[in-house]
């Protein structure tokens, strides 16, 4: 594995020191430069994957090169996954991606962590390895958010590509295939996308639920008043929770 130089870390829009692209001016937080990268994604959106991101990876041995998005309150049918090159804040990719067909037909509205709902999950992920598997090149993702997305692994929910994803298919159905859970990609794309994300990099997939949004999940990035990540005993690296949730929307003007 290839070494990367760590970036302290402030949650949110506090500033970062560094020398690379994203640390370059202090005054503007990574939310906000995702932002600027991907002008048609939602701002707020990215600005809450930003800090969940940073908050789970601030004790990994190495920096994040990857992140990816995902905006489930956007129907199949257009672009809603972005994906980011973190040492330069700089968008690599938009595209298609799938959900579960159990969590609705062109745009979702109902996820779950329970195994053979066929529903997909919301919050942050960490990549695993690839392989090959049924769905061919596939991706290995597990869910940091106890309660929300912790059985990811058990349920295979990984990132694949599918023929169902694809301009065909929404030109035929009005929308993508479904998958089982899974965010499953267009093949030609899905090889290039996995090898980005693959090893230790980040997917955040959001929607507007308020009972995830305000999940009491295990608070592993307890925050000060300050809003950088407070030192705690029970804080463990890879666990994003209802903490970061909750600065993120402050920091976005939410309530």
């Amino acid at each position: 594995m290839k070494l990367r130089l760590t970036w302290p870390v402030l949650l949110g829009l506090g500033a970062l020191s560094g020398t690379n692209a994203v640390t370059a001016a202090p005054a503007a937080s990574l939310g906000e430069r995702l932002a600027r990268a991907a002008p048609e994604a939602n701002a707020t959106v990215l600005k809450q994957a930003a800090s969940a991101m940073m908050c789970a990876s601030s004790h990994d041995p190495v920096a994040p090169r990857r992140l990816a998005v995902i905006d489930y309150s956007r129907p199949s049918t257009q672009r809603r996954l972005w994906l980011f090159d973190l040492n330069t804040a700089t968008l690599l990719d938009a595209e298609w991606v799938a959900h579960g067909r159990g969590s609705g037909d062109n745009t979702p509205t109902s996820f779950s962590n329970r195994p053979g709902s066929y529903q997909s999950s919301l919050g942050l992920f960490q990549t695993g390895v690839t392989y090959q598997g049924g769905n061919g090149y596939s991706l290995r993702l597990e869910g940091l958010e106890p309660g929300i997305n912790d059985l990811a692994a058990s349920r295979a929910i990984v990132i694949h590509g599918a023929d169902y994803v694809s301009e065909s298919s929404i030109h035929s159905l009005g929308r993508l295939g479904r998958s089982l859970g899974c965010p499953a990609l267009r093949r030609t794309v899905a090889r290039r996308l996995i090898d980005e994300l693959a090893g230790g990099q980040y997917v955040y997939a959001y929607y507007p639920d308020p009972a995830w949004l305000s999940s009491p999940a295990a608070n592993h990035c307890a925050t000060s008043t300050a809003g950088t990540p407070a030192p705690a005993a029970s804080r463990s690296p890879g666990k994003a929770t209802a903490a970061v949730h909750r600065a993120a929307r402050a920091q976005a003007g939410q309530h």
